[in-house]
């Protein structure tokens, strides 16, 4: 039986090779001078008697190594304290090193972008001196930690892709869950305040209170992070995360209460000289027997700190919402369970629904979903985007990096925004005038973005978006409820008044051009507007028709697909030659301005004057234009009957599109 799990039959992973491909991206962080210095050792090559996990608990914990993904780590914590998921993550059962049925290989499952995701890889692991050189356990023997990592490193393409991360990002990862960041800075002064605590539609940011989580403190995700080196934090550089393993309030001998926290650190050593150090001044205020307590539960890497020590060292907290063995989640803010959930993917695509953000015309294209609420109860809205990665094409399967954002090479900035629909039928855009009632942060460059709220029965709309108009991203919105709820996309709507296809049509062309500085006057938003082209035409010159009459208009711009303007148009009624149009307001729109090659309008007018006024969105953009109308023929209907005297031949014609 040695013999067959001995040499070549043990599994070696093709797709993630132990080359420096799976170690290297771009080689841009400081793992890139290990070039040349790391070999690759299973487990029974770098100890005697390797496991998956120690006997002792505490030493299972990740001990972070010359990788900066301490983010990652936290996350691994987190598995660590709830042993249902950490066996979703990594199905127990697995044969290990010493049974005849391991073939050096291991299975992990990893949340990603709404479905679980296997991964499979061998067990050579980077070492420097026959010792593991990136994450470990604080027991030298068990490997969980470093297997788990090659595994995430694998999906992101490389180990060096895991340098520098989001924690809230490996929770939800690892979870299937959702996670929220908070802020602990202290606002500065009362201007710096306003425009700090308020974004566009007047949303307070949220501030960590941890009183609001006293109904899930046991079960919640807690992790802490610091953006600059803070001054009792020594050893501390920028952008590290270090995880909460629990918070209690303590009774002081004076009888005033002092709320402790204990951190630990991935870096696996204590990293803290404030009051709550192994002989710090802050046990002294309690009662001996409760202060030997405390601090016998420090394992190592870990110490203690107050709450005020904690809210000045550490610039944000990152919450990860409870998940129970039955997988629902729970709300951090009243620890009530989200037992009904919903989730759609979709996507922005330039030119059709990125509509951008709500300071541009064209945020009514973005993609529309209905939520509907059958019961008050709160709800939970996720909108998570996918990130742009190299590499990943097996398992993210994301778009290609965008090589003009540099400093958010990964992610869009993103929010969601959401109203309240008294009516199914609704007018789109009086209702995007008015305030929504709910809505994330200001546009933020982070995977994901979450609003919780108490809802009542009702339709809601909700509208993703990007800040810039034309970014391109998959995205999964997820909806998780107390009370039972449904998510469907909003198709796109049919013009108000369609075009019928009985009866005749008369079609005429208006050819015409915005040249800068003369006729290219932009959007009404813009005092140059009646600088662009009119196109002056008539509906029905015939006396006796009273009805409206069906008009269907067309606006092509004759640029590349790459090169787009956003454009729309406006039409008015002309009374009569002495009334100007530019006195009235338009009788029908083609608005907001879109970045597309044609944009249409049908309509239905009454006989009269009208003029027809098309606009790019800002002003001087040059650009030649037809624009097309079709007016529907009002004729008697005349009957026939004719005898086919020959053979129909049918010509088939094939519609070529270029790709």
């Amino acid at each position: 039986m040695k013999e067959e799990c001995a040499g070549p039959s043990l599994f070696e992973d093709l797709d993630f090779p132990i080359t420096d491909s799976s170690l290297f991206s771009d080689s841009s962080t400081p793992i890139a001078q290990l070039h040349g210095e790391i070999t690759w050792r299973r487990p029974q090559e770098i100890c005697r008697s390797p496991s998956l996990f120690p006997t002792n608990a505490n030493l299972a914990h990740a001990k972070q190594g010359l990788l900066g993904d301490c983010w990652f780590l936290c996350a691994c914590t987190f598995l660590l304290k709830n042993q249902h998921l950490l066996d979703k993550v990594f199905p127990p059962g697995q044969p290990q090193w010493g049974s005849s049925r391991y073939r050096g290989s291991f299975r992990f499952l990893i949340w990603q972008q709404g479905h679980w995701t296997e991964v499979t890889v061998d067990d050579r692991l980077p070492c420097m001196d026959s010792c593991l050189c990136f994450s470990r356990c604080h027991s030298p023997s068990a490997f969980w930690v470093a297997l788990l990592e090659k595994a995430y490193a694998k999906l992101h393409g490389s180990y060096e892709q895991l340098w520098a991360g989001q924690v809230s990002e490996a929770l939800v990862d690892l979870t299937g869950g959702v996670a929220e960041r908070w802020s602990l800075r202290e606002f500065g002064s009362d201007t710096e305040e306003r425009e700090a605590v308020l974004d566009s539609d007047q949303v307070r940011r949220k501030k960590l209170d941890l009183n609001l989580l006293c109904c899930v403190k046991e079960e919640c995700a807690l992790s802490c992070s610091t953006h600059s080196t803070p001054g009792g934090l020594g050893e501390l550089d920028q952008h590290h995360a270090l995880t909460v393993m629990e918070w209690l309030d303590v009774r002081k001998v004076s009888g005033s209460e002092v709320r402790l926290l204990r951190i630990r650190n991935p870096w696996g050593r204590c990293c803290w000289a404030g009051a709550w150090t192994w002989s710090g001044i802050g046990w002294s205020f309690l009662d001996p027997v409760c202060a030997a307590e405390l601090r016998a539960r420090t394992a190592e890497g870990e110490f203690w700190l107050d709450e005020a020590e904690f809210t000045s060292q550490f610039d944000d907290i990152t919450v990860g919402y409870p998940i129970g063995k039955d997988g629902l989640l729970k709300s951090v803010y009243t620890g009530t369970l989200l037992t009904h959930s919903h989730q759609l993917a979709s996507r922005w695509i330039k030119g059709h629904s990125a509509g951008g953000s709500r300071n541009t015309s064209s945020y009514s294209s973005n993609p529309k979903f209905w939520l509907r609420v059958c019961e008050t109860g709160e709800v939970l809205v996720s909108l998570l985007q996918h990130r742009k990665r190299r590499n990943t094409e097996k398992y993210a399967q994301a778009d290609p990096e965008d090589s003009s954002n540099t400093k958010h090479q990964h992610y869009q900035a993103i929010a969601l925004h959401m109203w309240k629909v008294e009516k199914k039928r609704f007018s789109l855009s009086r209702m995007l005038n008015k305030p929504p009632c709910a809505s994330t942060h200001c546009h933020s460059y982070e995977r994901e973005v979450v609003l919780c709220r108490p809802l009542e029965p009702g339709y809601y709309l909700l509208i993703p978006s990007t800040y810039q108009p034309g970014a391109e991203a998959r995205f999964l919105i997820r909806v998780f409820s107390s009370s039972p709820t449904s998510l469907s996309a909003l198709k796109s709507p049919a013009p108000s008044l369609p075009l019928t296809s009985d009866g005749e049509w008369e079609t005429s062309f208006f050819r015409g051009s915005w040249i800068e500085g003369r006729t290219a006057g932009g959007s009404r938003n813009f005092p140059s507007y009646w600088q662009n082209p009119c196109f002056p035409f008539a509906v029905c010159d015939e006396p006796a028709l009273t009805s409206r009459v069906n008009v269907r208009i067309t606006l092509h711009q004759s640029r590349p697909d790459t090169d787009l303007h956003p454009i729309g148009f406006h039409v008015y009624k002309v009374e009569s030659e002495q009334t100007a149009a530019k006195e009235k307001d338009p009788v029908a729109s083609c608005v907001p301005h879109c970045y597309t090659q044609d944009v249409s309008l049908a309509c239905a007018l009454p006989p009269g004057s009208y003029t027809v006024v098309p606009s790019t969105y800002q002003p001087d953009c040059s650009a030649k234009f037809i624009i097309s109308l079709a007016r529907k023929i009002h004729r008697k209907v005349v009957k026939s009957q004719e005898k086919l005297g020959s053979a129909i031949h049918e010509v088939s014609h094939i519609s070529v599109m270029k790709t």
